[in-house]
């Protein structure tokens, strides 16, 4: 079991910057891989942006070049830094964990933070 609680998020101007952050705390040794996905109403959560345990990073073409996404292992935290926002990043972002137990694999996800972008 895996708990992951979010902080960040909030209201901002079309071009602000916001920085989310995720701590996961808990059987944190099997971890595989750390990250974001959003969603807005009427549509499939879509991933944002992961970091593996070796330090593979992924993003979402749609924040290529804007989002950062890094992490403090001494912390168990990862960071979304978001740069250059858009109003059409505004969403529900949700803290996501990836566990390899054993044979098995578990998805862990934070309560989410909402992120409005205003024109």
């Amino acid at each position: 079991q895996v708990h992951l609680e979010e902080s960040g998020g909030g209201l901002v101007q079309a071009g602000e910057s916001l920085n989310l952050s995720c701590a996961a705390s808990g059987m944190i040794f099997s971890i595989q891989a750390m990250g974001y996905y959003r969603q807005v109403p009427g549509k499939q959560r879509e991933l944002v942006a992961t970091i593996t345990r070796g330090g593979s990073i992924t993003y979402a073409p749609s924040v290529t070049g804007r989002f950062t996404i890094t992490r403090d292992n001494a912390k168990n935290t990862v960071y979304l830094q978001m740069n250059s926002l858009k109003p059409e990043d505004t969403a529900v972002y949700y803290c996501h964990a990836l566990l390899e137990l054993g044979a098995t694999w578990s998805d862990y996800w934070g309560q989410g933070t909402q992120v409005t972008v205003s024109t």
